[in-house]
């Protein structure tokens, strides 16, 4: 491509722009604590998207003048090429990344999909009662996207020297890795747990170690997949 050196420069511009825009708006605070989504959509759709412009015109500039050629082109020329080139690498690489999501998703997203469930036990702290029915419980797992009602395993309650342990499991129906448990009990405070799984959530076959919560209750867990046990 004719002028690709500039076309180039102004598309490694618009990237550091852009990445450059979103480390400052970080640094002096930028944003409303009240409504922190509303900030987030304006940072990346608005302020970051115009300093990726400033950046694309100014690697632009540079490109060229390294270059030796003050106006090979034009400016504004080779500022929309790169202009066209950051667009059709944006697309691409999500038309790729949708892609990726969609055949690795979970059910409620591609329904051809197996469902992973979240396995988990908590143990309570001791003099804590387990309850006496479906009831006296409720499990919800939290997170950016839904809310999942889990299903407690009172086949696998049980007593760990003078502490209850209670079991459950809950659907994992979509990819991200902002999860938290919430488990209710009757007559006992609510308790919360963040589940610090990926995304994708990979398959294991045995529950991680006991992860201690504030209230001295322990939770531990994993990722079960169909068909993998």
């Amino acid at each position: 491509m004719k002028n690709s050196l500039q076309v180039a420069g102004g598309v490694v511009g618009a990237v550091v722009g852009f990445i450059a825009t979103l480390l400052i708006l970080e640094l002096v605070g930028f944003g409303n604590r009240a409504d922190p989504i509303m900030s987030g959509i304006l940072a990346l759709l608005v302020i970051a998207p115009l300093g990726a412009i400033a950046g694309l015109v100014l690697g632009t500039m540079l490109a060229t003048r390294l270059r030796g050629r003050e106006n090979t082109g034009g400016l504004l020329r080779n500022s929309l090429k790169a202009f066209a080139v950051t667009v059709a690498l944006c697309a691409a690489a999500g038309t790729s990344y949708y892609v990726y999501a969609v055949m690795t998703a979970t059910p409620w997203l591609n329904p051809n999909a197996a469902t992973p469930l979240l396995v988990f036990e908590v143990r309570l702290p001791a003099g804590a009662a387990l309850p006496d029915s479906v009831r006296d419980i409720a499990i919800e797992l939290q997170t950016d996207i839904n809310r999942m009602p889990g299903e407690p395993r009172f086949n696998r309650f049980r007593s760990d020297g003078d502490r209850p342990v209670i079991a459950g499991d809950v659907e994992l129906a979509f990819r991200t890795a902002h999860r938290q448990l919430e488990i209710k009990v009757k007559n006992q405070p609510d308790r919360l747990y963040p589940v610090g799984l990926s995304a994708k959530a990979p398959h294991t076959s045995e529950l991680g170690s006991w992860q201690p919560n504030i209230d001295g209750s322990e939770i531990r867990y994993r990722a079960k997949w169909p068909g993998r046990d």
